[in-house]
């Protein structure tokens, strides 16, 4: 008796959700999702998530010459290519993207006196890795070279 219950209580959960098998992967016995409910607006919520995406992902950007940063509302993408930095006048392709969080007073006169110093030391050591690199080449090949007549 208990088998037939058992029974009759396992076949309508078979036929609920039927299971196909693959060469990629076994069948799992997953419930099927939920039908979704009348008047559910999908569209709305997908358009809400991709607005605020828009909002999460504005970014600041920085001016290399001064030290000035962009954080407007209008994205910087969006700026025409005439756009110049409103304290040196540098052409918008000076201007590099800026990770770090941006202050109310991000943008004044000491504030951006310091980041242009830091701006100064980072570019100082990016022109000197070229120079390095080849300075490491040229003693690998001497001593490439100094190991091949002493052996």
């Amino acid at each position: 008796m208990a088998a037939l219950q058992l029974q009759a209580l396992r076949a309508p959960a078979a036929a609920a959700a039927p299971l196909r098998s693959s060469s990629f992967c076994t069948p799992l016995s997953l419930p099927a999702p939920a039908p979704p409910r009348r008047g559910a607006r999908a569209s709305t919520a997908s358009a809400r998530i991709t607005m605020r995406f828009g909002v999460a992902s504005k970014q600041a950007y920085i001016c290399r010459d001064c030290g000035y940063i962009y954080s407007d509302r209008t994205p910087f993408d969006k700026l025409p290519d005439k756009y110049f930095c409103p304290v040196c006048g540098a052409p918008k392709r000076r201007f590099k993207p800026y990770e770090p969080k941006v202050a109310k007073n991000a943008n004044a006169t000491d504030a951006r006196k310091a980041r242009k110093e830091q701006l100064k030391k980072d570019e100082a050591v990016g022109q000197a890795l070229p120079i390095g690199i080849a300075v490491g080449i040229l003693a690998l090949a001497g001593l490439f070279f100094y190991l091949n007549s002493v052996y």
